[in-house]
């Protein structure tokens, strides 16, 4: 090989590198449960897992939604999935109670069992670090509540669904499928 090819396939590598790195990165955050009091390190609990990060509301049309979450994270959690879902109230205000309100309303009218967390703002200048990141590596900003992120095993961010995609679309539910199936990657 050339000494050029050689320096070529090093370069690539490198970038390899760099977007594992990165992605690692992604969920190298911290976010109390809801109502919780503890912060829970998203890296350390998820690393390994098919994850799909929402930003919910509960007083929004796409709201429904949470019904069909749930669906999917009791379908796929025993093959490594999980639903985290982040409450904002960025969108004309949807999502005005309390955190232990939202709980309430989760729990008591879809059964919301996946994981929620802190009340959080998913774009603009006061966006969380996850969803800076997120729109960073996706070039998609949530559009409105119920934006949809899928982020594989090694904490790459593989596709990204908008709000009127429905949690049994049947092209979600293949990115999911097709990420479960994935090889897991070596540690």
């Amino acid at each position: 090989m050339t000494s050029k090819l050689l320096k070529s396939f090093a370069f690539v590598a490198l970038l390899g590198t760099a977007a594992t790195v990165l992605a690692a990165g992604l969920l190298d955050v911290s976010y109390r449960p809801l109502s919780g009091k503890s912060p829970v390190n998203l890296k350390e609990k998820y690393t390994g897992q098919v994850l799909l990060v929402v930003n919910t509301a509960s007083k929004c049309g796409y709201t429904p939604q949470y019904e069909g979450l749930e669906a999917l994270n009791q379908r796929y959690a025993g093959k490594g999935f999980a639903v985290l879902g982040f409450p904002s109230n960025d969108f004309k205000g949807q999502e005005p109670g309390s955190e232990k309100e939202i709980q309430e309303f989760c729990t008591l009218t879809y059964g919301v069992k996946f994981p929620m967390f802190e009340k959080v703002s998913v774009i603009g200048e006061n966006a969380t670090p996850l969803y800076k990141a997120l729109t960073e590596a996706t070039g998609t900003a949530p559009g409105w509540n119920f934006h949809k992120y899928l982020i594989s095993r090694d904490g790459r961010v593989v596709a990204n669904f908008p709000s009127k995609i429905k949690p049994d679309d049947p092209a979600l539910v293949a990115a999911i499928e097709r990420e479960l199936a994935a090889p897991r990657a070596k540690r």
